[in-house]
């Protein structure tokens, strides 16, 4: 055992090592404020996600209420089945609420985020004895219930149109392969519990954008065939739909500009909005400096591809410091994927964001 002096300064000496790396590290110059560059673009918002535990992070928060960089929030998991229904007809807003009520007090619009979505269920509905009937009057009366509560209270302004609620009906219905996602709802309902939902949301609230949300749509491949064609089934059938989430969880390196301009592009076809839901970026640790240039990069690439697609109504960060991204927690040996680090000090991913929107390379 090595005596307590030493290890007391070996202690000492591992902690300013630490700091000078953090301090070495590459940081954002731009002086632009995001929310009020994605306006100034013609987009409606740039916005980030954020969960109730973080509110007490008075720092976390002083930047977060900001509304020159940050015009829209998404609540990361107060507004999910779990949280609004644990028990049948029992519901319970208080955390929705108080991202709300945080968005109302800083000039914010908010999205719904999200209605029925096959994981953060409560056991009831996860292991009831469902028939198409009974299950069908679950969903309706979760989406009705939800949807009224918060009608006029979240709000995103179409490029159309004046403000309006905007609500993440129906959250990863597919799988990688194009296939419908197997769960509670499709194996009682087949794909007719999207219909159901979306046409229950549309009744609580008839000026609401109504969005189907997904990752992995940003590739070329079966799963964004599934949603065009998912997209064009309801549509057809008179189905209110009106946008779709492109969640963009993406590994450093892999942007594809290209193919998330064409996806997208695919779905306004038809009409519809789309949006940037949940963007992170995340890196295999530790992190290089070349890794941050390239996260800078591929940041930069999406919101070019949202500029370039007039549909394309804006963009969310999924949360917007390291502090609290998930990816730690769900990807083994990742991180570093949100534009401010755990400090709360941004990164060169931060000047690719504002690069994106200003269309330049000085910022």
């Amino acid at each position: 055992m090595l005596p307590l002096a030493f290890t007391s300064l070996l202690a000492l000496v591992q902690t300013s090592v630490a700091q000078m790396n953090a301090s070495a590290a590459p940081t954002a110059t731009s002086t632009v404020a995001l929310n009020m560059a994605a306006k100034a673009a013609g987009k409606l918002y740039f916005g980030s996600a954020t969960d109730n535990p973080e509110l007490t992070d008075t720092a976390y928060v002083t930047i977060l209420n900001n509304t020159r960089m940050f015009g829209q929030l998404t609540p990361e998991n107060s507004m999910k089945w779990d949280a609004i229904e644990p028990e049948q007809n029992v519901f319970n807003f208080t955390g929705g609420d108080q991202i709300v009520a945080l968005a109302e007090a800083t000039g914010k619009i908010t999205r719904g985020h999200n209605l029925v979505w096959h994981n953060q269920l409560p056991d009831w509905v996860t292991y009831g004895n469902w028939t198409p009937e009974t299950l069908t009057s679950v969903i309706e009366t979760h989406v009705r219930t939800e949807v009224s509560h918060y009608a006029g209270k979240i709000e995103l302004q179409s490029l159309v149109t004046s403000f309006e609620d905007a609500w993440d009906v129906i959250n990863e219905p597919l799988n990688d392969n194009g296939t419908m996602r197997a769960d509670v709802f499709y194996n009682a309902l087949n794909t007719s519990y999207i219909n159901i939902a979306l046409q229950m949301a549309h009744a609580a609230d008839p000026i609401a954008k109504l969005y189907i949300n997904d990752y992995n749509l940003e590739y070329t491949g079966p799963k964004i065939d599934a949603m065009v064609q998912l997209v064009e089934n309801l549509l057809a059938a008179g189905v209110p739909i009106h946008g779709i989430g492109f969640e963009c969880h993406f590994i450093l390196g892999e942007v594809s500009p290209s193919e998330l301009q064409t996806n997208m592009e695919r779905i306004t076809a038809f009409g519809l909005e789309v949006a940037v839901t949940e963007l992170d970026d995340r890196i295999e640790l530790p992190a290089t400096d070349a890794d941050l240039e390239q996260q800078k990069a591929d940041y930069m690439s999406v919101v070019e591809t949202c500029m370039a697609v007039p549909g394309c109504v804006g963009v969310t960060i999924w949360d917007y410091t390291d502090k609290y991204s998930w990816i730690p927690s769900a990807f083994a040996v990742y991180g570093e994927a949100c534009p401010w680090d755990a400090n709360l000090v941004r990164k060169p991913a931060y000047d690719g964001i504002a690069m994106g929107f200003m269309n330049d390379t000085v910022c």
